[in-house]
Formats: structure tokens, sequence, C-alpha cells
């Protein structure tokens, strides 16, 4: 089976985009899975949060695969420290990438070109994508099977949301039919606050099934780990984030041995 691809979208910033990458990715290594992690980020949080910030594969970075007429794309993966888990890294280059990519050939879908030689060695990809709906975000909702949404649970949450799913129907329409939600995972959840549980409800009833039972609270350790460059899942397995992640990937791991079967009835 190819890996299926998810990308890890959400225009709005500080919603646990690279959090839930990162650490979805790792427990889903630890459960025996072969995970590679797409960093699309300019910041390069991801790279850094596992430990590999500024390395560059034997190819360059995720900046190098994007623009350059590649071939094989295993030049640009590099192992992790997390057993399972491999990265193909960026840096700051990719900020000049949103601008370079627009006078490119088939410019949505270099991302695609560069998975396509990867899929049969891995069971899942992971992209994480920047805070926008430029070229970058296009080019992981193009390559992926499904989008991640990772919602904050905060007063603003489903604000712009309308954003995210119009640019969804616009790349089903064009670019990739079969693009679909896999999910959406609630994040910073506070159980304490009456707002929280609000905005959970809301969020659940606008997504109904589509939301994750899983929900990953605020939580001290997911802002600690990364600036350790370990995954939070590696760095205090005890701690409630990272056992909030352990369980997203079971359930995760749950859905997907699902879908097929639901497929086939619907």
């Amino acid at each position: 089976m190819p890996a299926r691809i998810l990308a890890v979208a959400n225009q709005k910033g500080g919603v646990g985009k690279t959090t839930t990458a990162i650490n979805l990715a790792s427990a889903l290594a630890l459960a025996g899975q072969r995970v590679l992690v797409v960093d699309l980020d300019p910041q390069a949080n991801l790279t850094s949060g596992v430990g590999l910030k500024g390395q560059t594969a034997p190819g360059g970075t995720v900046y190098h695969a994007l623009t350059a007429d590649v071939g094989d794309g295993r030049q640009f993966v590099l192992a992790t420290n997390v057993q399972g888990l491999s990265l193909v890294p960026a840096d700051r280059n990719l900020t000049g990438a949103e601008v370079e990519l627009v006078t490119l050939p088939e410019r949505e879908a270099r991302m695609r070109s560069l998975l396509a030689g990867l899929r049969d060695g891995f069971d899942y990809i992971f992209i994480d994508t920047p805070p926008s709906l430029g070229l970058l975000t296009l080019n992981a909702l193009v390559a992926a099977d499904a989008v991640l949404i990772p919602l904050n649970c905060e007063y603003f949450a489903l604000e712009g949301l309308a954003d995210l799913v119009s640019t969804l129907r616009r790349v089903r329409a064009s670019l990739n039919p079969s693009l679909d939600i896999a999910g959406v995972l609630l994040t910073m959840h506070d159980e304490r606050t009456n707002l929280g549980q609000q905005v959970a409800r809301d969020i659940r009833a606008f997504f109904q099934d589509r939301v994750y039972q899983t929900v990953i609270p605020r939580n001290i350790r997911l802002g600690e780990a990364p600036s350790h460059g370990v995954p939070a899942v590696l760095y205090d397995a005890k701690s409630k984030g990272a056992e909030a992640y352990t369980a997203l990937a079971r359930e995760l791991l749950a859905r997907e041995a699902a879908a097929p079967r639901e497929q086939h009835h619907g």
C-alpha cells in the first residue's frame, strides 16, 4: 500500500499545526508505522522540533526539492532520532519559494511529483504547512489524500475556516478531486473554562463526526519539547500532551482501518 498523505493545514497561526505534525507522526512511528514528515513552513519549526535544525539532506532541503527538477525524491529525506520517522527538512530559503514557484511549470503540483516517488517507502506522510493559503499550502493540498485541520479552542477558532473550506473546494474542483477532510483536531483545550467547552461544542456541531474524539490539552511539556529538539511523546511520554497525541495516533489508525469498509457500504 502506498503511503497515505495528510496535509496538516489551517491558515491561522498558533493552532498547533507543527506540534501536531511532530507528535502524531512520532506516535505513529513508535507504533511501528513508517512515517515521513515534510516541513513546508519557512519557519522550519518542524525541522528543529525533531532535532535537525540546519541539517540538509544530500539533495538539499524541501526548497530545492520544489524548485529544481527532481529525479529521485529519496535524496531529500533524512533519518531522525525517532525510529521509523524520516524528514524532508526546511530552512529559510523556503521563504523565496512562494515567489519562485509562480513562474515554474506545474507550480501547484510540484510536491505531488516529489512524493509520488516516496509513497511506496512509507505508511504515512505528513506535510506541515505555513499559516497562509499561498502556493506552499496549495502544493500540500494538491499532494495530499486528505487534510487534518487543527483548531484551537478559542473564541475565533471558526473564523477564517470558511476560507480554508473554500480553498479545499477549489482544489477539489480543479487540481485534486479526491481531496478529503481526514479530521478536525481540537487543540489547546482547557476544559476548566466555559469558553473552551463552548467552542469545542460549536466545532463538533459544525464538523460532526469529522472531529476526532481525542482532544489535545493545553500542556507545558508540548511547548518545552521543541526547544530540546525532541518530540513531546519522547520528551515526557507521561505528560498529558504526549498521552493525547498517542491516543490520537491510535484513533487515526482505527479510523483509517474502518474507512475502506465504510466506503464499500457507502
